[in-house]
């Protein structure tokens, strides 16, 4: 037990360690030039635990393990449960039908199309190409994180995910306003192009600096349809968890019958959302009192410290991945990153002006 009388105090060591890191990596995101990439701490913090890892691993106690162990796996779950917090069952709603479909739509081929291409043409495990298809289709950094518990996989493997997000999410924040300026995107007004950068960009923060460079009706779907796709992680992982449980038991991969893997991490965010949003509603409805005032205020703390603890469990997985674990692999994450990004963009396109067009 980490938290035993003989390990409390090297657990907590290995947590401080972690969180030294995790500080760092926040005060280098708030760098203007950092931000104006789009570039969270969460990715801050995994390049620095990569670095870590690869050059000054050997030169901390071992028993600190545990609390490095400690930050990746059990700070992550309470760390995803209260990013319920930075969404509202109103926004959902606010944006309508088409926003939710379009969400609804990309998620889902984006994934079955990711995990797919990556184990069948480009010969990934099942894993990486899932937590790559993860990244992809909902949230980046932080769908990467969520799924990896349910996988149960290895550090390495979200890593090669989380680096994906970021090429391919850094690259979009250029070529949408290239292509948008190329008159690719002409069909589309304010609205429509805000639902298609949100449905199909991987980073809020990217979703953000494009969706806001185009208006304000623009902003509002791009975040809103954003917000859509990051609330359907916990019904996507609660799926997942019941097919990793079908497909274990139609191998007879596990032996004594198989348990029902049903990430209640993701049941409980959803809870969370539910709460955020009746606080938001109380806000708006007593706007202007010291209690709307208290609770937008305890709202913006809890994202805060909540972000700190998402790069504490990404910086986490960082100092447990080793480049010497990243051969075999080749060029295989890349293609399959790739086939996602070419399919958001050009099916997001088409998906959303129809989605559009029927509602």
């Amino acid at each position: 037990m980490p938290f035993s009388p003989a390990k409390r105090k090297d657990t907590l060591s290995g947590i401080l360690f972690v969180a030294i890191f995790a500080a760092a990596a926040t005060m280098i995101a708030d760098l203007s030039a950092v931000k104006n990439l789009g570039i969270s701490p969460l990715v801050v913090g995994i390049v620095l635990g990569i670095f870590f890892a690869n050059t000054m691993h050997n030169r901390i106690p071992s028993v600190w393990e545990g609390g490095i162990t400690f930050s990746g796996k059990k700070i992550l779950r309470f760390a995803i449960v209260f990013y319920g917090f930075r969404i509202t069952f109103q926004q959902i709603a606010e944006v309508g039908m088409e926003g939710f479909m379009v969400s609804l739509i990309m998620l889902s081929t984006t994934f079955i199309l990711g995990t797919y291409l990556g184990q069948k043409f480009f010969k990934l495990d099942r894993d990486t190409s899932m937590l790559t298809a993860a990244g992809a289709s909902v949230c980046g950094a932080a769908a990467v994180l969520a799924t990896e518990p349910v996988l149960k996989s290895e550090e390495h493997k979200a890593a090669i995910a989380v680096s994906m997000v970021v090429l391919f999410g850094t690259i979009a924040m250029f070529l949408y306003p290239a292509l948008y300026s190329a008159g690719v995107f002409a069909g589309m007004d304010d609205k429509t192009f805000g639902i298609f950068v949100g449905g199909t960009i991987h980073e809020v923060a990217q979703v953000v600096a494009v969706g806001g460079a185009y208006g304000k009706d623009a902003a509002d779907a791009a975040v809103i349809v954003k917000m859509t796709r990051v609330i359907m992680i916990a019904p996507m992982l609660i799926v997942l968890g019941i097919y990793l449980s079908y497909a274990a038991k139609k191998s007879g991969s596990a032996a004594g019958g198989v348990k029902l893997v049903i990430p209640w991490f993701a049941v409980y965010f959803i809870g969370m959302a539910g709460i955020n949003s009746l606080l938001q509603q109380y806000s708006l409805q007593h706007a202007g009192e010291s209690i709307a005032t208290l609770i937008s205020t305890s709202v913006a703390n809890i994202n805060i410290i909540d972000t700190f603890l998402l790069t504490m469990a990404m910086t986490a997985l960082g100092m447990g991945t080793r480049f010497a674990k990243f051969k075999g692999l080749g060029l295989a994450p890349l293609y399959t990153a790739g086939a996602m990004f070419a399919w958001l963009i050009i099916g997001g396109y088409f998906i959303t002006t129809w989605v559009v067009a029927a509602f």
